[in-house]
Order: C-alpha cells, then sequence, then structure tokens
C-alpha cells in the first residue's frame, strides 16, 4: 500500500488544484488549431484523424524507432541497493505513446500521459522528443499502445508548448526544462482523449522524495521490439547534477531495464483523485546514462505556464533563428 503524500506533496497539490480550478472557471478559449479543420465547422469528419489512423499501422508502429536512445542497453550502473525489476503489461489508458516520421521518413515514438484539462485535449511528455526541428508527419498520439494496437483510437497533434529556453539552451544546458505540453485534435468520431481515457493532475513542486513512485515507459530500439510499456514501482530522491553542462536538480528513480525509447514515460504518485503526474522520463542527459537509473526535470511553475498557454490556445513557443538544435 503506498504511503501517503507528505505534507509538502499536500500543499503542492493543493495549490496546483485551486490555480487548474481556476483555468476551468474561465470562459472557453477558442481551440489551438494551428489550422481550420471540418471540426470548426461542425462537420462530422476529421480528416486529419482518418489520416492518422490510416497511415498508422500495426506494422508501421511496430517498426518504429525511439525519439532518443542515449542509455545503454547492457551497462549497468554500479548500486548499493537492489534495483526493483520491471514488468512488461498492457498499460493505463492515460499512459500512451507519440508517433511520427522524421526527415528520413523513419517512425519515431515517445511516451506521454494525459492529463487534466478543461478542453480535454493535453498531454505531457519530454521535450527533448519534440524539440527537433526535422519534419514530424503524421504527429499523433496513441493512448495504452501495446502490441501493435489503438485500444482507444488514435488523436492528431495540434498544437507543441516547450519552454522556449528549452529551444534556446538544448537538451544539457536546458535539461531543467524537458517537459513539453501538447495539445491534440479530436479522434475520428469527435471525441477528445481525456473523455475516452480520463487524465491525470499535473502536479508542479511535488517535491522529490516519494516512497512509492509509479514508473511506466515503452522501450524500444534497434535491436528490440516494443510492443508492451514496462511498469515498476520504486522511491524517488533528489539528484543534484554533477555535470557542469547540464546543471539542476532533478527526480532520480532506480527500476531495472528502461533503456532508450522509454523518454516521456510518466512518474505517477497516489493523489486524492486517482494519480497525479510529477515527472516524465528526460531532464539529465535526456533521462539517464543507464537502463536501470532514469530521472526527470523537476515540475516548477514552469510547467503550469505551459498547460495555461495550451488551454487557452496561446501561439507556442519556436525555436529562433540561428540557434541550432543541440
Amino acid at each position: 500500500m503506498s504511503r501517503p503524500i507528505a505534507v509538502r506533496g499536500r500543499l503542492a497539490l493543493l495549490l496546483t488544484t485551486l490555480l487548474l480550478g481556476l483555468s476551468f472557471t474561465l470562459a472557453p478559449a477558442p481551440p489551438a488549431h494551428a489550422a481550420k479543420t471540418p471540426h470548426d465547422h461542425g462537420h462530422g469528419l476529421r480528416p486529419a484523424a482518418a489520416s492518422a489512423d490510416t497511415y498508422w499501422t500495426p506494422q508501421r508502429m511496430r517498426e518504429a524507432r525511439p525519439a532518443a536512445a542515449t542509455k545503454s542497453t547492457v551497462a549497468r550502473r554500479p548500486a548499493t541497493a537492489a534495483t526493483p525489476p520491471s514488468h512488461p503489461f498492457d498499460g493505463l489508458p492515460q499512459v500512451g505513446t507519440f508517433f511520427w516520421t522524421d526527415g528520413s521518413n523513419t517512425g519515431r515514438f515517445c511516451g506521454g500521459t494525459v492529463v487534466r484539462s478543461p478542453h480535454r485535449d493535453l498531454v505531457v511528455s519530454a521535450a527533448h522528443c519534440l524539440r527537433s526541428p526535422d519534419p514530424k508527419r503524421h504527429l499523433s498520439f496513441v493512448p495504452q499502445y501495446h502490441d501493435g494496437l489503438k485500444p482507444h483510437g488514435i488523436y492528431p497533434v495540434e498544437r507543441l508548448y516547450l519552454d522556449q529556453r528549452y529551444y534556446d539552451l538544448g537538451t544539457d544546458a536546458g535539461a531543467r526544462w524537458d517537459y513539453a505540453v501538447v495539445r491534440l485534435g479530436a479522434r475520428e468520431d469527435g471525441a477528445e482523449v481525456e473523455e475516452v481515457t480520463g487524465g491525470f493532475d499535473l502536479l508542479p513542486y511535488p517535491g522529490y522524495a516519494h516512497r512509492n513512485v509509479r514508473l511506466i515507459g515503452y522501450p524500444g530500439n534497434k535491436d528490440t521490439t516494443h510492443p508492451k510499456p514496462l511498469d515498476c514501482t520504486s522511491s524517488t530522491h533528489r539528484y543534484t547534477s554533477t555535470d557542469p553542462a547540464a546543471p539542476g536538480d532533478f527526480l532520480e528513480i532506480s527500476c531495472a531495464g528502461y533503456i532508450g525509447g522509454t523518454s516521456g514515460g510518466p512518474f505517477l504518485v497516489r493523489d486524492f483523485t486517482g494519480y497525479a503526474l510529477i515527472g516524465v522520463i528526460g531532464g539529465y542527459h535526456t533521462g539517464g546514462d543507464f537502463p536501470d537509473v532514469s530521472y526527470s526535470s523537476y515540475f516548477t511553475a514552469d510547467i503550469l505556464v505551459l498547460y495555461l498557454h495550451a488551454v487557452h490556445g496561446d501561439p507556442p513557443a519556436t525555436p529562433r533563428q540561428g540557434v541550432s538544435a543541440r
């Protein structure tokens, strides 16, 4: 049984609930569509969703490769205590996979988690998965992807919200902001993702020390398939980077087997509504250098700002001209 969230966590949860509650009481903002769709005019067809559903066949999803695979698949960091094992399972409705094709027409994937929002259309992932300026064709989200299946359908991506500092500083110097809020379009039948799957609370300032954190990730690289996500429960603590090129404080967790491809997967803690999202695999060295230790950027008010921009449909930050994609 999970230990109750610490007092600090409860206070943070209360603050977050109040702040997010404000966004629910505001007048509905216009959808953050990058372009008009038939949905905007009251028609029943959603060609972007239909196109995504047609393109992402079971074979193409199985053949997709990780967005980033910096973790070693064999090396182990010396451990002072037993590392909790991970287990493949069929996943949770709120946790899924982004799929897209890059500039070389290679299928890519990265994890994401549905969070509660007024328009029921937001997912949180790792920024390093989505920062690259390369084309992201057919960019879509499949909740609870497993075994080549789309059990809750597929949702096209409409807008990506990353912190401008992450675009400007890159994956190392900007590691503290390695998170993204993604706004989705409706499924082909018009359903929004959270209407179908439910969502988790987004929890900034959660504290670093938690005894029971659920870590979910989709593994995969050129030597292995990724038919099912991994599940593990372990403790987290504060890790202060010793790499001057990647400064900051991060959540650290030990769970076995989280190889390259698990980026964007959620750190989940129990809260009063089920689970709260306190991190995503990424941050320090885009999630870590070893498969048995993973990291997350620490959620602060900066992720709440991205969330509110996404709720209101504000124009997202973009890479600046002349800034390299480090």
